[in-house]
C-alpha cells in the first residue's frame, strides 16, 4: 500500500506581517474553528492562495511543545489523505502554523447534523473510512519513522472540495523508533475515543489508534456521537451501546436511518464486525490499520461472495464454488477452486465471467 507522493516539500517560513495581512489581523470573522490547542483562521496569501492558519490561544510550554511537535511530524509526511503543512511562523512565542485549506469542514459536522448543506451518504462514508484508514496505516508503517496519531476522532478528519478525507491535528502525535512497540506517557486524548488499555497502563501502542478508529467507524454506521445522552439525564458510551447491540444481534436498531436505504445489509454488517474487532478490549487482538484499510477497500469493492462446497462422487477432494455478487477479481460470474493442493499453490480458474 504505497501512498507516498514524492518528496516532502520544504516547509516555508512566514513572517508575522504576512500572516496578519492574510487574516486581516486575525479578524474573528475569519475564524474557521477553535479547539484546545488554538484558533484556526481562513487566510489568503499574497499570491491568492487560500490557507488555514492555526494560532495558539495562550502561551505556555505545553502549547509551544505541541505546535513544534506538529511541525516536526508533518514535515515528515506526504500522503494525499493527510492535511499538508505549508509552513510556519517562528517570530512568535508559539509558532503559527499554515496548512492547506480544506473547505468542507469536519466529518463530525457532517455525521452529526451540524452541516445540512450536503448529505454524506453511505457510499461516501465508506470512502472516507477507507481513505482515513489508509492515511493512518501509512503513519504506522510507511513513513520514515512510525508515527502514532494519538487523537483520532471525527473532528480530526477534514473533508476537501471532493469530500476526500484529510487526517489532521498532529499536536500530540509521536514519532517512534522502528523497533519500539509503545510509548509510555501521560494519558492524552478525547473521552469516548480513548483506548481503555492505554487509559489503564499509560502505554500507547499503534493498537490504541486502532481503537479510536473503531469508534469513528461506529459513528459512521450509527450517526451517533461517541458519548450519547440517556433518557434519565445521564450519559452512555457509544462503544458500550454498540457492543451490547452487536451481542444481542440488534445492529439494525442502531443503524443511521439516513443511510439504511443506501447500502446492503451485508455491507453494514461487515463494517460493524470490523468495528467490533477494532474495539477489542485486548489491544493485541485488534487488527492493524493496514488490515483495516484492506478490509474497507474490499467492502467498497463489494467483493462479497457466496461460497459453497461441491463434492463430486468421482473425485476425492473438494471443489469450492465462489460466486461474486457484485464483481470480484474476475468480474461478475463464477469460478472454481481446487483445494486439494497445498494452500500456497491454489489456482483460481475463472470458468464463466461477464464483462
Amino acid at each position: 500500500m504505497s501512498s507516498d507522493e514524492g518528496a516532502v516539500e520544504t516547509t516555508k517560513i512566514f513572517t508575522v506581517t504576512e500572516l496578519e495581512k492574510a487574516t486581516d489581523n486575525f479578524n474573528e470573522n475569519r475564524i474557521l474553528g477553535q479547539g484546545g490547542q488554538g484558533t484556526v483562521y481562513k487566510g489568503m496569501l499574497m499570491d491568492g492562495k487560500i490557507v488555514a492558519i492555526k494560532k495558539a490561544k495562550k502561551v505556555d510550554e505545553s502549547q509551544v511543545g505541541q505546535f513544534v511537535n506538529e511541525v516536526v511530524i508533518l514535515s515528515q509526511i506526504n500522503h494525499r489523505n493527510v492535511v499538508k503543512l505549508l509552513g510556519c511562523c517562528l517570530e512568535t512565542e508559539v509558532p503559527i502554523l499554515v496548512y492547506e485549506f480544506v473547505p468542507n469542514g469536519t466529518l463530525y459536522e457532517h455525521i452529526h447534523g451540524q452541516s445540512e448543506e450536503f448529505h454524506v451518504g453511505w457510499k461516501m462514508r465508506l470512502q472516507i473510512a477507507a481513505e482515513s484508514a489508509s492515511a493512518v496505516a501509512y503513519l504506522h508503517s510507511s513513513s520514515s519513522a512510525p508515527i502514532y496519531h494519538r487523537d483520532i476522532k471525527s473532528t480530526n478528519i477534514l473533508l476537501d472540495e471532493k469530500y476526500r478525507a484529510k487526517v489532521s491535528d498532529f499536536g500530540t502525535s509521536k514519532a517512534i523508533n522502528i523497533d519500539q512497540t509503545h510509548v509510555t506517557t501521560v494519558v492524552l486524548g478525547t473521552y469516548g475515543y480513548l483506548d481503555p488499555e492505554y487509559f489503564q497502563s499509560n502505554q500507547f501502542t499503534e493498537k490504541s489508534d486502532v481503537y479510536s478508529f473503531g469508534v469513528v467507524l461506529v459513528e459512521l454506521i450509527t450517526g451517533k456521537k461517541p458519548i450519547c445522552p440517556t433518557g434519565d439525564g445521564g450519559w452512555i458510551s457509544l462503544v458500550t451501546e454498540f457492543l451490547t447491540h452487536m451481542e444481542d444481534s440488534r445492529l439494525s436498531d442502531m443503524l443511521d436511518a439516513r443511510i439504511m436505504d443506501e447500502g446492503k445489509e451485508e455491507e453494514f454488517t461487515a463494517v460493524a464486525k470490523l468495528s467490533r474487532k477494532c474495539l477489542n478490549m485486548i489491544g493485541k487482538q485488534r487488527p492493524t490499520m493496514k488490515e483495516i484499510a484492506v478490509e474497507l477497500d474490499g467492502i467498497r469493492s463489494s467483493q462479497m461472495c457466496i461460497v459453497t462446497e461441491l463434492r463430486p462422487a468421482e473425485t476425492n477432494h473438494a471443489i469450492t464454488e465462489v460466486t461474486y455478487s457484485d464483481g470480484g477479481p474476475f468480474g461478475k460470474g463464477t469460478c472454481f477452486v481446487d483445494d486439494d493442493p497445498p494452500a500456497c499453490s491454489v489456482e483460481i480458474l475463472p470458468l464463466m465471467t461477464s464483462d
